[in-house]
């Protein structure tokens, strides 16, 4: 089934202008939806539209309203909505270009595949890719995607181009609302040296097949049980942990998965790593060698 574009528009670097789409990235989150059922009857509920004063009402004689005051509206239509038209509504026009790493991540939001709409784009759309790959820069330009301007973030992506929108700074709360009682006392460098060859035993290709939504797995196989009228099984929730010898705890995940072949942890008087234990054998041979 081919995809729906999300937007369609045209795509400018200053006089070189393309005709573009934007698709959405992602799939919908989530296969396992629930209804509201009356267990009486085993009937769906349904939400009616209700007017408090004259009762239900159907939803297409329904308009938008903006609250400016409690229980007054400006009344606004879809035509209205679509007369207010800025350049971004179908342009995007890249108005700067920044290294990657200065975009916090904090802002990247909604991935997007942006590709040339129809074949008379595809030149100019290839020579702006290729462009900014050659720049190994982030493209900033804006759209107004859903009622809403939205600062994207565009770069090259193999044949295409992706499109992310940015969370304007409104939207980002402070991080010093939540770090600012975090101490900010050293740690033990020992400890750090440790954890940091835990995290070396765990190194591995980012592969996104191996990460699968284990509760919804979950919730379908109780579904299926319960449709088949076998019992459900509580699953006891996981037993919480509280660290009382930190260093013992590092020291045991360490030795957990492949601690034979970690380095020798360093010596945190001399700095250097400590060596084999002697044995009687080893003392014997060297005794014969001098000898």
């Amino acid at each position: 089934m081919a995809l729906r574009p999300s937007w369609r528009g045209h795509l400018r670097l200053s006089l070189v202008t393309c005709p573009v789409a934007l698709y959405t990235a992602l799939n919908a989150a989530g296969d396992v939806h629930f209804h509201l059922i009356n267990p009486k009857t085993n009937n769906r509920i349904r939400m009616v539209t209700t007017d408090p004063d004259t009762g239900p009402i159907e939803r297409k004689d329904l308009v938008k309203g903006f609250e400016v005051s409690k229980d007054k509206y400006v009344l606004i239509t879809d035509d209205e909505i679509d007369a207010v038209k800025l350049e971004s509504t179908r342009t995007i026009d890249i108005e700067r270009f920044v290294p990657a790493e200065e975009i916090d991540r904090t802002y990247w939001d909604h991935p997007y595949f942006l590709a040339p709409d129809g074949d008379l784009a595809q030149e100019a759309f290839a020579v702006i890719r290729d462009a900014m790959a050659d720049a190994g820069r982030i493209a900033l330009g804006r759209a107004v995607i859903a009622t809403r301007e939205r600062l994207l973030a565009v770069e090259p992506s193999g044949k295409g181009m992706m499109a992310w929108s940015l969370r304007s700074k409104d939207e980002v709360r402070n991080a010093n609302d939540v770090f600012r009682d975090i101490k900010t006392k050293k740690p033990d460098r020992e400890m750090v040296e440790i954890a940091g060859r835990i995290i070396a035993q765990k190194e591995a290709p980012f592969d996104p097949s191996k990460f699968v939504d284990r509760y919804e797995d979950a919730l379908r196989e109780m579904i299926e049980a319960k449709r088949k009228g076998r019992e459900i099984e509580k699953v006891e929730p996981p037993e919480s942990t509280n660290v009382i010898d930190l260093m013992a705890a590092l020291r045991a995940s360490l030795g957990k998965k492949g601690a034979s072949k970690t380095t020798a942890p360093k010596s945190p008087k001399s700095g250097k790593s400590p060596g084999k234990p002697k044995t009687k054998a080893s003392a014997g041979a060297r005794q014969r060698k001098a000898g």
